[in-house]
């Protein structure tokens, strides 16, 4: 394999995710997914969340009575962050814990992700952003290997 082949990349560092209201989306991702801040920067202002593998950065938008919400068939950019949870039964208890929480809108309930056997479901957390969970057992075979 020459050094062209290898990827320039290792993985994904952090993920910046544009809000319009950083308490509640702060407060979606650790008291209801149970992530939590591992730092913070007041004047931006931003806060990193992580659940120990993956780190999420919150910037609160300037102004977000004219923020524009995002339209994953016009705009560029972010169509949806998806998130991995480790079973089915986790991600069904998962889906009744989130879908309840105030300001979520439910997308769709736990499904096969199109012929399967991926099971998945999206909501839009309190400020917008749509996040898919997904339980995939064809990953359980990756993760075992050595």
């Amino acid at each position: 394999m020459t050094a062209q082949s290898l990827p320039a990349t290792s993985g994904v560092d952090h993920i910046g995710l544009s809000v319009s209201n950083l308490d509640s989306t702060c407060e979606f991702f650790c008291d209801c997914l149970g992530w939590r801040v591992v730092g913070e920067r007041p004047d931006y202002p931003a806060i990193f969340v992580s659940d120990d593998r993956t780190v999420v950065t919150l910037w609160q938008v300037g102004s977000p009575s004219r923020a524009v919400a995002f339209d994953r068939r016009a705009n560029v950019g972010l169509h949806h962050l998806a998130l991995a949870v480790a079973d089915r039964s986790g991600l069904d208890a998962l889906y009744q814990r989130v879908s309840q929480w105030p300001g979520v809108d439910t997308e769709f309930a736990p499904q096969l992700s199109g012929k399967g056997p991926k099971v998945h479901f999206i909501v839009r957390e309190p400020s917008g952003v749509r996040i898919e969970f997904a339980y995939d057992p064809r990953l359980e075979e990756v993760r075992a290997m050595p």
